[in-house]
Order: C-alpha cells, then sequence, then structure tokens
C-alpha cells in the first residue's frame, strides 16, 4: 500500500494540448496585428504619394494649372448579369493650356462621345472599384488628350498632351 501513496497522478496530456492551442492562438494574433499594421501603413504611403502626383500635376509652369468642367453627364451601363443601371458623372480636367475651358466647350461633342465610349467598355462592377476608376482616368485623359490634339493641331501655340489629370467630382452608380 505504501507504493500506491507515492506514485503521482499524471493528467491524461490535456494541458499540453491546450498550451499549444494558446500558444498557436498568440502566434495568429501577433501575425495578424503585424499584417494589418503593415496593410494600414502601406495604404498611407500610396495616400501620400498620390496626393503628391496631384501637388506635382498641378505645379507645372510656375505653379499655373487651368482647368474645365464636364457636369451631370447621365450614362447607361450594364452589370456582369447584362442588368442595365444608370451612371451620373461628373469630372474637371486639369492642363497646362490657359485654353483649355474654351477648347473644351467647342468640342464638348467629341469628348462625351469619347467618355460615352470608355463608359459602354465597362461593367458598373468594374468601375466600382478603385483600379477601375483609376483606369478609367488614365484612358479617358489619354483620349481627350487625343481629341484636343487632333482639333488643335493648326495652332501651333496650343502644346500636345496638354491634360494633365482627370478628377472625378460626380460619380454615382444606380
Amino acid at each position: 500500500m505504501a507504493e500506491e501513496n507515492n506514485q503521482e497522478v499524471k493528467p491524461a496530456g490535456g494541458g499540453k494540448g491546450l498550451m499549444i492551442a494558446l500558444i498557436a492562438l498568440v502566434v495568429i494574433l501577433l501575425i495578424s496585428v503585424v499584417g494589418g499594421g503593415y496593410f494600414l501603413y502601406s495604404q498611407l504611403n500610396a495616400n501620400n504619394q498620390n496626393t503628391e502626383e496631384v501637388q506635382k500635376a498641378d505645379a507645372v509652369e510656375g505653379g499655373t494649372s487651368y482647368k474645365a468642367d464636364i457636369n451631370d453627364l447621365v450614362l447607361n451601363l450594364t452589370d456582369s448579369r447584362g442588368r442595365e443601371k444608370l451612371m451620373k458623372l461628373s469630372f474637371s480636367i486639369r492642363s497646362t493650356e490657359p485654353k483649355i475651358a474654351t477648347i473644351v466647350e467647342e468640342y464638348k461633342a467629341e469628348i462625351i462621345d469619347v467618355v460615352i465610349s470608355q463608359i459602354s467598355a465597362r461593367s458598373s462592377e468594374e468601375l466600382l472599384t478603385v483600379g477601375g476608376k483609376n483606369l478609367l482616368k488614365d484612358e479617358l485623359m489619354q483620349d481627350i488628350n487625343n481629341v484636343i490634339n487632333t482639333v488643335t493641331q493648326s495652332d501651333s501655340k496650343i502644346a500636345k498632351n496638354n491634360v494633365t489629370t482627370i478628377l472625378f467630382t460626380t460619380f454615382v452608380i444606380k
């Protein structure tokens, strides 16, 4: 009987499994916090770089940038299932050309035609993403530059590719 009292009673291994699970949970939480922190840092850094690019675009020729606005376009588009949607779009054209407002007003039909063509080539899901909006801005800028270059080719005083930025002021899809 004395030998029975000296034996230690060991648990059936439940303590080790619980400890391993807690350590794994702590490691996962640490990785999540570090990953989330890195994600936020990279997003803030990207936003700062985009802000600097816009400021650089506005700071051309001694800090002078000119603008023209296209307001309240109502456009048709479809989603990936073929359902029709409406889009209301307004944007500002930033340029190095002092006469940009006059040029845009005079050739508004050509510019709106380019916008309609670009919007029609996309689905509403694509346009609702940041990447889709940025791609649309870039392609609109190229196409509007092409229109302005074509219609003003006889005027040597107007610089080629003078549109530097497109800024959306209204972007609603319903």
